[in-house]
């Protein structure tokens, strides 16, 4: 991977560098002291420099990257009023649909397949002017949580090379984290916006369920599926989303509601903010102690801040691994057994020795066994037993109706309040390869951000500071459905008031 020729910038880094916000980009872009062809050149320069140490971005094009750029600044030439994101570069998370290249999902039964369409939220990014960067890396169909499950191999966290950064939108925010991106798209089946934000000390948002549409989405799970954003700042996730949610009818779940202008809204401050605090969430017992420490003083922040301070317990939160590890499954089982080598992506001849199978029963098997990774079919299999005859009722029944209980917990308790807040994770990033051969352990990883997707609202990780060896933690704020308004306000509201300054690991500072 390599740019096909040199990039130049002719600012000096003081001046201008991949640290600043997507805000601070356009601002510089409207008053002419910036063209975006240069800032196009100047992240894929970032990109050849620096992507190898953490391989977070997949698959790159620049020429026409800079040929879009190009037209951005032909048509600010000419007085034209443009969008909200024009000549903004953004990365996207390689498990949505893109014409140009290929869409793989990190997965061997994928390697090659080539979209004939844009997924919507590709589109609503292209009219919106956005400079698409190239594709990110993820765990294979986005089931992990540390983007070790890649056909492209491990990503890498920023801050510390020997370190996961997440799962499984890993590769969008390791790519905003180092600065080779100043935003990027990902999706979120149980926390795969979040915990990658924490982990590498960025901003990230799950909208609600159908805030955004899912066409083009590759599916995992289809009720608990949800594509989001990264950033440097809760700002910039503001103008990002506003340019991404909205209807489309070719999503059945895509919800019909008007779009806030979030960028503008969150300007305002929150008045008699309420902020619930998980009580079950902050006394577990596997809470890492420095994020404990962490949590505790934004909570103080927010109370010196006049916020209302309330306790609220999820009593059904216990709950939400297992219900999770069922559902996930189940609809994994179901949208992956469309992948059987007979209609597009890779197929595995039948085995010649096989005598107690059909040619094409023989060809299926193989198909899936080698083009799906060890944890795809871990989960394929879970989902298959628990819905099979026999079992439906006692598992995959049963779960719905828990998730049902873990939404009226949350509808009681924005009754009370108007966010809640806790840890994202339940603790810094961990080393790669320390999980891997454990997957309950790895699992258990995603124990505060499942219920967001079980209940179907939007939910935030924002940064709040570092362990004493220099690693991200990451705080959470939900809110209830369809309330992103206040969930960023929230959020936006917090960086302000602490004098909050984007971070860049000292290894990716330089240009």
């Amino acid at each position: 991977m390599g740019l096909s020729r040199a990039a130049t910038f002719p600012y000096s880094l003081n001046m201008f560098d991949s640290r600043l916000s997507l805000q601070t980009l356009r601002e510089s872009i409207a008053n002419r002291s910036i063209s975006c062809r240069e800032i196009a050149e100047f992240f894929w320069a970032r990109i050849e420099k620096h992507n190898a140490a953490i391989n977070a971005i997949v698959a790159i094009d620049p020429e026409i990257a800079i040929e879009s750029a190009k037209d951005i600044d032909r048509r600010l030439a000419n007085g034209e009023a443009l969008p909200a994101l024009a000549g903004l570069p953004i990365s996207i998370k390689d498990i949505l649909c893109t014409r140009q290249g290929t869409t793989t999902c990190g997965s061997k039964m994928l390697a090659k397949y080539q979209s004939p369409f844009d997924a919507h939220l590709v589109i609503r990014l292209y009219d919106s002017g956005a400079i698409v960067m190239g594709k990110t890396n993820l765990d294979e169909f986005a089931m992990g949580g540390s983007t070790e499950n890649s056909i492209f191999g491990p990503s890498r966290n920023p801050w510390d090379n020997s370190r996961t950064c997440g799962g499984s939108s890993g590769g969008s925010a390791a790519a905003v984290a180092a600065g080779l991106s100043p935003a990027s798209i990902g999706t979120d089946t149980g926390g795969s916006i979040r915990q990658p934000a924490s982990f590498c000390g960025v901003c990230g948002i799950k909208p609600t369920y159908g805030r955004v549409s899912r066409y083009g989405l590759i599916a995992y799970g289809s009720s608990l599926d949800v594509a989001g954003a990264f950033a440097h700042t809760v700002e910039d996730l503001a103008l990002v989303l506003t340019s991404i949610a909205g209807h489309d009818p070719r999503d059945s779940t895509c919800l019909p509601d008007p779009v806030p202008n979030y960028a503008e809204e969150i300007r305002q401050a929150p008045k008699n903010l309420r902020i619930g605090v998980v009580r079950e969430h902050l006394e577990d017992n596997g809470l890492d102690n420095e994020l404990r420490e962490a949590l505790h003083a934004s909570i103080e922040t927010y109370k010196r801040l006049g916020a209302s301070i309330v306790d609220i317990s999820l009593p059904h939160s216990k709950y939400c691994i297992p219900t999770y590890y069922i559902i996930a499954p189940c609809e994994a089982s179901s949208n992956l057994s469309r992948y059987d080598g007979a209609h597009y992506g890779f197929r595995a001849e039948p085995d010649p020795k096989t005598t107690s199978a059909s040619p094409l029963e023989s060809m299926y098997e193989n198909t899936r066994s080698q083009g799906f990774g060890a944890e795809v079919r871990r989960r394929i299999l879970l989902g298959t037993y628990a819905l099979s005859a026999g079992y439906y009722d006692a598992y995959y029944l049963k779960a719905l109706k828990v998730r049902r209980l873990i939404r009226k917990d949350y509808d009681a308790a924005f009754e009370k309040v108007d966010v809640l807040l806790g840890p994202t994770t339940p603790r810094p990033a961990f080393r790669l390869g320390e999980k891997i051969n454990d997957p309950v352990q790895l699992y258990l990883e995603d124990l505060f951000t499942v219920g967001a997707n079980l209940a179907g609202i939007p939910a935030l990780s924002i940064p709040i500071g570092q362990t004493r060896s220099g690693l991200p933690l990451g705080m959470q704020l939900q809110a209830p459905p369809l309330r992103e308004s206040t969930l960023l306000a929230a959020g936006h509201w917090y960086q302000q008031q602490t004098g909050y300054v984007p971070s860049i690991p000292p290894a990716f500072a330089a240009s």
